[in-house]
């Protein structure tokens, strides 16, 4: 059962005298207990594509078009207050940077509490015994002493599981996991990629895994979605992705991996464009770095198609 659907959303930045494009038709489904790992160099627009589902776009960024279905309704036409609700509630967020995700000023403790209280509805003793399970749940030890603790008194890895402690105290259905593991060790990172998929298979809750760490996505993935320059170029389910990669680019990406294979790496020549750059590319914004671009691939963009069952690319290598 899909949970949630982005259909056809595009987004910009408005600037001094202009306004600039930055995702283009963007579509992608998240099924109910499943992963799907949106992936792409650093500049793709994975982060901006999250943040819209929960209304965190910045100032300067406007919704153009699309919609945003979640268990039925569009996310785009709620107000703020509907938002906040649905906001660490239903949907739940697992920031880039655990270091700078919790205030400093309050106890790890009140900062859970707090969001018990907003989404729950639920204060006292019957708050502080569903924030003990909570910590529980994500193997924090002395859980109880533990809530009395600052910030700073938490390892980067503890503060990572408390900020997934306050999803599970609210039950969130959908978790963003926007780099979840950029910021720790790489023991860490497996201990909370092997705690997020203990909740996935628990609690049924859907994850959107946004990365660039193809590692990460082979071993924690059911479905893949590639992402450049503002658009997905391929989406399917994550073996099919790895044993058959369609598209160019995450050909590319798939040989820029390091192996066991005493062999040498393969690069991604140039780099992605800017938004600039990107709004005067007529055609297909990967071409300036594709071995196989063509004439036709400057004049148009190609079209998102399925190449096989449950397999999308846009590509003209596609198009006979």
């Amino acid at each position: 059962m899909t949970i949630l659907e982005v259909k056809n959303l595009n987004l910009g930045f408005r600037f001094e005298n202009e306004f600039r494009p930055a995702l283009y038709d963007v579509n992608f489904s998240l099924k109910k207990g499943e992963t799907l790992a949106l992936v792409g160099e650093s500049g793709c627009g994975k982060s901006m594509s999250a943040m819209s589902i929960l209304n965190l776009i910045p100032k300067t960024a406007k919704i153009t078009s699309g919609k945003i279905i979640f268990n039925g309704d569009n996310l785009l036409t709620k107000t703020q207050k509907e938002m906040q609700k649905i906001r660490g509630g239903k949907i739940a967020l697992i920031p880039q940077d655990p270091m700078t995700s919790l205030n400093p000023l309050y106890t790890v403790g009140d900062q859970l509490l707090e969001v018990i209280k907003i989404h729950q509805n639920i204060e006292g003793e019957e708050a502080f015994k569903k924030a003990v399970e909570a910590f529980d749940a994500v193997q924090i030890p002395s859980s109880k002493s533990r809530l009395r603790n600052y910030p700073h008194e938490f390892s980067g890895g503890m503060k990572q599981r408390a900020i997934i402690a306050m999803a599970l105290a609210c039950n969130a259905e959908i978790l963003i996991a926007d780099e979840p593991t950029t910021a720790l060790d790489v023991t860490i990172q497996a201990q909370i990629m092997k705690l997020l998929n203990e909740i996935k298979q628990n609690n049924k809750t859907s994850i959107l895994l946004i990365t660039h760490d193809l590692a990460l996505v082979s071993e924690n993935s059911d479905e893949v979605a590639v992402m450049y320059a503002g658009r997905i170029v391929e989406h399917t389910n994550a073996k099919e992705f790895f044993s058959h990669p369609n598209h160019p680019y995450s050909k590319a990406l798939l040989k820029s991996i390091p192996s066991n294979r005493e062999i040498r790496l393969e690069t991604i020549k140039g780099q992605p464009p800017t938004l600039a750059q990107a709004q005067s590319l007529q055609g297909c914004k990967f071409c300036p770095r594709c071995d196989f671009c063509t004439s036709r691939c400057t004049q148009k963009v190609p079209e998102f198609i399925e190449i096989s069952q449950n397999h999308k690319s846009a590509c003209f290598l596609n198009v006979v």
